[in-house]
């Protein structure tokens, strides 16, 4: 991961009546390799947290069918599972990725919304004696806790953390969480923008002497290809960032909050994902597994803004995706 990657937090497909859609739950995993992604995570919000629901029981599959697909993109992929729960729960789900090969457990600490630092401490270190540790720092609106900059030291000197996603969307939390990381002087730990609403400002800023190197966003999950490029240029700034950059910056904004659905404090968010896949033939639905997860009143209208004020970064993805659809749903 220290190289700095494009990993696009993965969704869930579903037929019309709420089960796992296997042919284009791969055609998904198939597009996002093919538009050149470094890693996949699975099993975390974009994916539905709800996939763990025993009556639903979509974890192991899931994981298991985007495991077969990373198996046969003959080269290196960077595998993220998320790793949620209290301890007992999150060290199962851990022991699950570490056997089924994936790298990475991505430890969402939502479970744990009223532990003490002593006690999320222990909570990630029991986890991280079983896999290598991305930690995750999850926006409230979306069901995350605040994590101050004490907690965030102390992480840092688990050995087994190996990088970081920073979404609290929000700058001070963000400047917690990199300035922790400095101060440890570790330089084996990688820093990653989780923070949709600011992606290029993240990749093209150096904070206390350190780089974000990669993104591993829901906003990746669609316009995936266009993402690619975007953070191979934002690694290229070393000096002055150029204007038209910026630029592009502002309208990568623009569009996560129609997809996101910001007017509504993110209630639309995973299902403004899947209205995009939609409309390019990658999912048959926008459904959710819960049935009120839907878009919301207007979210529609503003996708369909921004998909045609930005062409130069839908475009490129939809052509792409209109010359392959029928291969990867095979």
């Amino acid at each position: 991961m220290g190289r700095g990657l494009a990993i696009p937090a993965q969704p869930l497909a579903l037929t019309a009546n709420r089960k796992l859609d296997e042919r284009r739950q791969r055609a998904l995993t198939r597009y996002y390799l093919a538009a050149g992604v470094g890693g996949l995570a699975v099993g975390v919000h974009t994916t539905q947290f709800a996939i763990r629901d025993p009556e639903i029981a979509l974890f192991e599959p899931v994981l298991s069918l985007t495991k077969e697909e990373m198996d046969r993109a003959g080269r290196e992929v960077f595998r993220i599972g998320g790793v949620c729960g209290e301890t007992r729960h999150a060290v199962a789900e851990a022991t699950l990725l570490r056997s089924l090969g994936y790298d990475a457990g991505l430890l969402s600490l939502a479970a744990l919304k009223t532990a003490d630092d002593e006690t999320l401490l222990t909570h990630c270190r029991a986890v991280g004696e079983v896999i290598p540790l991305i930690g995750f720092y999850l926006q409230p609106a979306v069901g995350g806790r605040v994590l101050p900059y004490a907690f965030w030291r102390r992480f840092f000197e688990i050995e087994s953390v190996v990088a970081v996603k920073i979404a609290p969307f929000n700058r001070y939390q963000t400047l917690d969480v990199i300035r922790a990381l400095a101060e440890t002087g570790r330089e084996d730990i990688a820093l990653y923008t989780g923070n949709d609403d600011a992606i290029v400002a993240d990749l093209v800023t150096t904070y206390f002497g350190r780089r974000i190197v990669g993104g591993l966003l829901g906003h990746w999950a669609c316009w995936t290809k266009s993402a690619v490029e975007l953070l191979q240029t934002c690694q290229a700034v070393t000096d002055t960032v150029p204007a038209e950059l910026l630029a592009t910056g502002v309208a990568v904004t623009d569009m996560n909050a129609a997809i996101f659905d910001t007017a509504n404090n993110f209630r639309g968010c995973i299902a403004g994902i899947h209205y995009v896949l939609q409309q390019q033939g990658l999912l048959e639905g926008i459904w959710c597994l819960d049935e009120s997860e839907t878009l919301s009143q207007g979210q529609r209208e503003e996708i369909e803004r921004v998909r045609a004020a930005y062409p130069h970064l839908v475009q490129p993805d939809d052509n792409f995706i209109a010359e392959h659809l029928d291969d990867w749903l095979r």
